[in-house]
């Protein structure tokens, strides 16, 4: 798909501050730090648009990301994170659960795991939740240029394993860095918006 418009369009922590122009949207969830700036700025051929940081725990809002006035990204406060008090976490859960349980625009959900490692625990917790919901999940494998590429089959093979991963969700390997896997990236994305609007 060739980007030739992408903006932060809407900030939002509750529903009543969402988009109201019925684009399809997709969600980026992952742990704090697995490279969802870095996707986004990636995908979107824009090099500070959302902002990366050294920092976990950055992004603490819903960050619509209105995409040629077609679709949005929508970027979510990454899990995991224990550098936060308990209520901000509590408030921080409450909001993306609202937003992914209860959004009808939300086409798929992109869950960013960091392909270096093992699924964490709250990897885990993430997918099998969405899984419960019915969510469509398109896995994606981050810092795949910090892994040797002989390498690459062995570590997806073992995040498919560890996540109990359902055969209908993709599981796809990405670099920020080289832009490897961008393609491929946006080839699911519209397949699977095409799908939704078959259904």
């Amino acid at each position: 798909m060739k980007v030739v418009k992408a903006e932060l369009e809407h900030v939002a922590v509750k529903p009543e501050q969402y988009p109201v122009n019925r684009l399809p949207e997709l969600a980026l969830a992952g742990r704090s730090n697995v490279g969802k700036s870095s996707f986004i700025n990636k995908m979107l051929n824009r090099k500070g648009l959302a902002r990366t940081s050294g920092q976990p725990g950055k992004t603490q809002t819903l960050n619509f990301y209105e995409i040629n006035e077609m679709l949005y990204f929508v970027d979510v406060p990454g899990y995991g994170y224990a550098k936060v008090s308990k209520t901000e976490r509590a408030a921080w859960g409450k909001m993306i659960e609202t937003y992914l349980s209860e959004r009808e625009e939300l086409k798929a959900v992109l869950q960013l795991i960091d392909a270096r490692h093992k699924p964490s625990e709250d990897d885990k917790l993430m997918y099998n939740w969405m899984k419960h919901f019915g969510i469509p999940v398109i896995l994606v494998a981050t810092k795949a240029d910090k892994i040797s590429k002989s390498k690459w089959q062995k570590h997806l093979s073992i995040i498919s394993k560890e996540l109990n991963r359902d055969d209908a969700d993709p599981l796809l390997l990405f670099s920020s860095e080289t832009g490897y896997g961008k393609e491929e990236a946006w080839k699911t994305i519209q397949s699977h918006l095409q799908l939704t609007k078959n259904k």
